[in-house]
C-alpha cells in the first residue's frame, strides 16, 4: 500500500488495491489480433474469395469489430449475435460474398487470437513495481474463456487476485454495478482503489459513475471529453502516481 498526493487537493489519498482493464491497457490486442487475422488469410486463402490481401481483410475488421463491440457494450446485441455475425459482416464490408466464409473461422479466430503473448510496453515492468504494494485486479467486458486464455499465454495470470467480467456479472462497464461487484467481492470501498484503462467510456466513465478514481491510458492522444483523474501515456508512468 502506498500513499500518493492528488494533484490540486490538500488531503492524501490511500489506494490498497488496483482496478486494471485487460485488452489494448495490458495485453496487446491491435498486434496480436493483426497476426491471427494475417494467419487466416493465408490459411484459409481468402484470396480465393475476393479478399485480396491481409491488409483489406484487417481493415475490414477494424471497420466492423469496433461497431459490434460498441453495440454489445450498451446491450443492443449478445455475445452469440457478435459471434455468429462478425466474420460475415467482415467479408461483406471487404466486398466479398458472407456466404463464403469459413464455417470455423470465428471459432479459430477466437483461439489463436486469444493464445497470442504480445503485451503492451512496460506491462511486466509496472506489475512488478505494483504486485508487492496493492491487490491487482481485472474489470474487463471481455468474454470468461477468452479472457482466461489471453492472460495465460502472455503470462499475466500470476499477478492478478481477481478477475471480474461482464459475463460474470451480467453488468457491462460503464455500468457502475460491475464496479460494485468487484467492491463487494474484495469487501472494499470505492475509496480504496483507482482504475485504470484506455476507454473513455467502459473505463474512465464507468470508474466516474462508480465514483471511483481512475487513470486514463492514452498512449495515441486521442483526448476524452470526460476528466480523468489522471492521464498517462504509457505504463510506466504509473510510478509517478502510485
Amino acid at each position: 500500500m502506498r500513499t500518493i498526493l492528488i494533484e490540486n487537493k490538500l488531503s492524501l489519498k490511500t489506494y490498497q488495491h488496483l482496478f486494471f482493464d485487460l485488452d489494448h491497457t495490458l495485453w496487446d490486442y491491435d498486434r496480436n489480433v493483426h497476426e491471427s487475422l494475417s494467419e487466416l488469410h493465408d490459411v484459409y486463402q481468402l484470396i480465393n474469395c475476393g479478399i485480396e490481401s491481409p491488409e483489406k481483410f484487417i481493415q475490414s475488421f477494424y471497420n466492423v469489430n469496433f461497431k459490434l463491440w460498441a453495440l454489445y457494450d450498451v446491450g443492443k446485441i449478445d455475445k452469440d449475435s457478435l459471434r455468429e455475425n462478425r466474420f460475415k459482416l467482415v467479408f461483406e464490408n471487404a466486398g466479398a460474398d458472407p456466404n463464403l466464409v469459413p464455417k470455423l473461422m470465428e471459432e479459430d479466430f477466437m483461439h489463436r487470437t486469444s493464445s497470442k503473448p504480445h503485451v503492451l510496453p512496460y506491462t511486466f515492468e509496472i506489475l512488478d513495481y505494483l504486485q508487492p504494494n496493492y491487490g491487482l485486479h481485472i474489470i474487463s467486458n471481455g468474454f470468461n474463456e477468452s479472457q482466461a486464455k489471453k492472460m495465460m499465454a502472455s503470462g499475466l495470470t500470476p499477478y492478478f487476485d481477481l478477475v471480474i467480467t461482464s459475463e460474470t456479472t451480467g453488468h457491462k462497464k460503464p455500468d457502475p454495478r460491475i464496479f460494485q461487484y468487484a467492491l463487494d467481492k474484495l469487501r472494499i470501498k470505492n475509496t480504496d482503489t483507482i482504475m485504470i484503462g484506455d476507454n473513455p467510456n467502459s473505463d474512465i466513465l464507468g470508474a466516474i459513475r462508480a465514483n471511483i478514481d481512475n487513470v486514463y491510458f492514452d498512449p495515441h492522444q486521442k483526448g476524452i471529453e470526460h476528466q480523468p483523474t489522471y492521464t498517462i501515456r504509457h505504463l510506466k508512468e504509473l510510478e509517478n502516481l502510485l
